[in-house]
């Protein structure tokens, strides 16, 4: 280590700007700047390439909480941390401690990841009350650097696709997993962002119409300490430290922190003009740092109370509306500057066309209560180059009142946790739930059309990372999470599974059969209903988690996706390719709007109309007392006024019928005779999988033999 010394400082610095934040290069130099209003003094400390031998330089500029310098001739690949100087009083919030080497929270690419030890933390590791007392172990040669950045990118030749938002089809993808295992990828490029952007992923995602790509976390995260002690990853990612900084591991090029950088922008890049939006699952409902007892790495040691939101009169813990150990303090205008720094820089320089927020309900939090007049909202409303983006909220935290689907304003979309359980217990075979399944597939009007949001508002979502696969959800009925190192108690108990009949892998053709089945029905409702389709990566290939719904520690087989299908799994993933691909030539099934307020447009009562098995409509008194039905009908008028093209502009489109019977036994559906004697076209029907589409006709008997746990998709052209 070299000491500071102030003759050479005076020297080799000059004042700087307190803007932008974080370490920019103009080509000559780099300006550093770091917030923190409650530090004493501040260092910036410049590693060698070995990241072994630092160089201390006091800061001495300081605006509005800002400290501030410039050092000429820095380039880019310079690694950094800094040194925070101030009281260490856990009693009063106040964390400070110098001898911890701390992440700058604006790193924009990460030179050299963490290795956990016990220097790491500020006080000194022991009794439940020993985060009071100070550790002076100087954590540099433990602790993360950054690295300065050269920006600059040849975007040239990007054509950024936008796809409207009622044509939005989701595939919620990990960067490791969807490549770890495939053939076809270069085995150099498995597993990375690269990986990603080769033909053979390409292809695929073309062939499911998918417009929309969703990376879960790629912003720099840590393994957490207790999972490395056990073998295990923390292979989710909802671990983040660095809201700038793109996650090295996902890189073939990890060794070098501009070359990671520049993986990703092209990464983008290739997506974009394969015709993809890309869009990133984000965490900055809390951080890495976990509680009082966790680590100082970054936010904690730079300035405590205005990243955290500490417990009021006692300020020494924090309040976790995240299970994860802290809530970051949107009623701070620095925390709040920093989320909005970050996705205009994912925007902007990254290229990035949306964002999943992961437990949205803790960013919306003022006092206690979600607040959708709160700081959060306000500030991303007014941001003009957010505007453009998708914004879609996981409408929940682990707080009191937590739950806030369909609370979200006007903008927002939703992943709508009551289209996942009403379908899942609907094909499982419960009943009382005709009602709520009409009004999920119709797409939760009752959630989003009184705050003037559209049909597309509704993320849908039969599974997601979080739970159970496709092929898990008819496989088992319990978890299987042992891997996890946790004796089975982690993960959620109730997931609303039926396993056909047997837990776990069966030979029984029966079994097989209905298994294959009732994926056919789940994914029959995820993408035939109204609302913004998400699809759980993997699932189109039958991928299993061997019964484990809680594989954020996975990085493994378990977790990744199989790409060696055998006929059974092949024939899944072609029955999914058709029905997607007929979704999206046909605007009936993705609607504009809940209705068109033209007065001179049809009654909205005719455009969608539920039918009864005997082919009556269903009526006032069968809403209400129906509790046994589980056989229904679902009539979409083709000349909806609510029905556009991609462009917006009003279309006409064939009436459809579906047709959904979640009964233990076959149901011979009569057809209304509202909806025309002849002319109807079977285009699927999940019994009969290998069936033409339109090819056969509906008998002038007007029945539909609907097997057992069924889904038929009927056709008219007018």
């Amino acid at each position: 280590m070299t000491p500071p010394s102030s003759q050479r400082e005076r020297a080799q610095q000059s004042a700087g700007s307190p803007f932008p934040r974080g370490a920019t290069f103009d080509g000559r130099g780099v300006n550093f700047s770091l917030f923190s209003e409650g530090a004493e003094s501040v260092e910036l400390c410049l590693f060698d390439a070995s990241g072994k031998n630092e160089t201390r330089m006091r800061i001495r500029e300081r605006t509005s909480g800002v400290w501030h310098l410039y050092l000429p001739d820095i380039k880019p690949g310079q690694l950094y941390g800094y040194r925070v100087h101030g009281p260490y009083d856990p009693h009063t919030g106040m964390r400070f401690n110098p001898s911890k080497l701390l992440l700058d929270p604006y790193a924009k690419a990460i030179g050299r990841p963490l290795q956990w030890a016990d220097e790491l933390f500020a006080y000194q590791l022991g009794d439940p009350d020993s985060d009071l007392t100070v550790d002076e172990r100087d954590s540099a040669p433990f602790a993360p650097l950054a690295a300065v950045i050269d920006p600059t990118f040849d975007w040239s030749g990007e054509k950024r696709p936008v796809h409207p938002t009622h044509e939005t089809l989701i595939y919620e993808a990990h960067v490791r997993g969807i490549t770890k295992l495939h053939p076809e990828v270069p085995e150099e490029l498995r597993g990375t962002y690269a990986g990603i952007a080769t033909e053979p992923v390409l292809s695929h995602l073309r062939s499911l119409g998918i417009t929309a790509i969703e990376l879960m976390p790629v912003h720099y995260f840590l393994d957490d300490r207790h999972l490395i002690d056990k073998g295990l990853r923390n292979y989710w990612g909802y671990n983040t430290l660095g809201f700038f900084a793109p996650e090295p591991r996902y890189s073939s090029k990890s060794s070098s922190p501009i070359e990671v950088l520049n993986e990703f922008k092209q990464m983008v890049k290739d997506l974009h003009n394969a015709g993809f939006e890309v869009m990133l699952d984000v965490v900055y409902n809390h951080t890495a740092e976990g509680n009082h007892a966790g680590p100082t790495l970054s936010f904690r040691g730079i300035d405590n109370q205005a990243y955290y939101r500490t417990v009021p009169n006692d300020p020494r813990y924090y309040m976790d509306f995240t299970g994860c150990g802290n809530t970051l303090n949107m009623q701070h205008p620095c925390s709040i500057q920093l989320l909005m720094d970050s996705l205009r820089y994912w925007v902007t320089e990254m290229h990035i066309d949306g964002f999943r927020f992961d437990l949205a309900a803790a960013l919306a939090r003022e006092l206690k209560e979600v607040d959708q007049l709160g700081a959060f909202f306000d500030t991303i409303y007014q941001d003009p180059t957010l505007a453009p983006a998708k914004l879609i909220a996981e409408p929940w935290d682990l707080g009191e009142n937590g739950y806030q689907v369909g609370n979200f304003p006007l903008g927002w979309m939703e992943w709508n946790g009551r289209y996942r359980d009403t379908v899942r217990k609907f094909w499982k075979g419960d009943m009382g739930l005709h009602s709520e399944i009409a009004t999920r597939l119709s797409g939760s009007a009752d959630l989003y059309e009184s705050t003037r949001r559209p049909p597309s508002a509704s993320v849908n979502f039969v599974t997601a990372h979080d739970g159970f696969t496709l092929q898990d959800l008819v496989s088992y009925e319990h978890k299987h999470n042992e891997a996890n190192g946790e004796e089975n108690r982690d993960g959620a108990d109730d997931n609303h599974t039926w396993n056909c009949g047997v837990e776990g892998p069966s030979e029984d053709p029966a079994i097989i059969e209905l298994r294959e089945r009732q994926k056919r029905n789940l994914w029959c409702a995820l993408t035939l209903a109204q609302g913004s389709p998400m699809i759980s990566g993997g699932d189109e290939l039958s991928r299993t988690q061997q019964g484990n719904n809680n594989a954020y520690c996975q990085d493994d087989e378990i977790s990744w996706y199989h790409w060696d299908l055998d006929d059974r799994r092949k024939a899944f993933l072609d029955f999914a390719r058709r029905v997607v691909q007929y979704r999206g030539k046909h605007p009936n099934f993705h609607r504009y709007a809940f209705y068109d307020n033209d007065p001179e447009a049809s009654h909205p009562d005719k455009n969608i109309v539920w039918f009864r098995a005997d082919g009556k409509r269903m009526g006032p008194k069968d809403w209400e007392n129906g509790g046994w039905m589980r056989t229904l009908g679902m009539f979409l008028n083709g000349t909806a006024p609510e029905i556009r093209d991609r462009a917006g502009n009003c279309a006409e489109d064939k009436d459809f019928l579906l047709l959904l019977n979640a009964h233990y036994q076959r149901v011979a559906f009569r057809i209304s005779y509202e909806l025309y004697h002849s002319g109807w076209k079977v285009a699927f029907d999940t019994a009969r999988p290998d069936l033409p589409i339109e090819e056969e006709s509906v008998g002038r008997n007007r029945l539909v033999d609907l097997t057992e746990r069924s889904f038929v998709v009927l056709s008219h052209d007018r």
